[in-house]
């Protein structure tokens, strides 16, 4: 039988927030689904935090108020967070998409998140 998991759209003010919700609507208060978009790629491939049976799917209810918060100023605040942290082989291409999202182009935090869901447990995510 699928179990049906649900994120709060309007929870989700921002990647942290995200982290929390999905974590807590999987496994309960502070349960774990991932806390970067490696860790959440891994448990929606049936790494650590995957339900048990693997059959379930994800309700994001008010994905739209998600789409917003995860929007490019979130994005170019996890970019920037990105740009000092990452390799000095990297880093030019970071600020590129920094300097893009800064400016309300590129994929967002939101489309990146869906992204992962589509590309590890395809069909499992349901935006309403």
């Amino acid at each position: 039988m699928t179990t049906t998991f649900v994120i709060d759209g309007a929870e989700v003010t921002g990647l942290d927030s995200f982290w929390k919700a999905i974590g807590e609507a999987v496994n309960g208060p502070g349960g774990y689904f991932g806390r970067n978009l490696d860790a959440l790629a891994d448990c929606l491939g049936g790494g650590y935090g995957t339900p048990d049976d693997g059959d379930f799917v994800i309700e994001w209810h008010d994905h739209e108020l998600s789409r917003r918060a995860l929007g490019h100023e979130e994005t170019a605040r996890q970019l920037d967070r990105r740009a000092r942290r990452a390799h000095p082989d990297a880093r030019a291409d970071v600020r590129a998409q920094l300097a893009r999202a800064r400016e309300g182009h590129g994929p967002t935090v939101f489309d990146w998140l869906v992204a992962i869901f589509e590309e590890r447990a395809p069909g499992r995510l349901r935006l309403l």
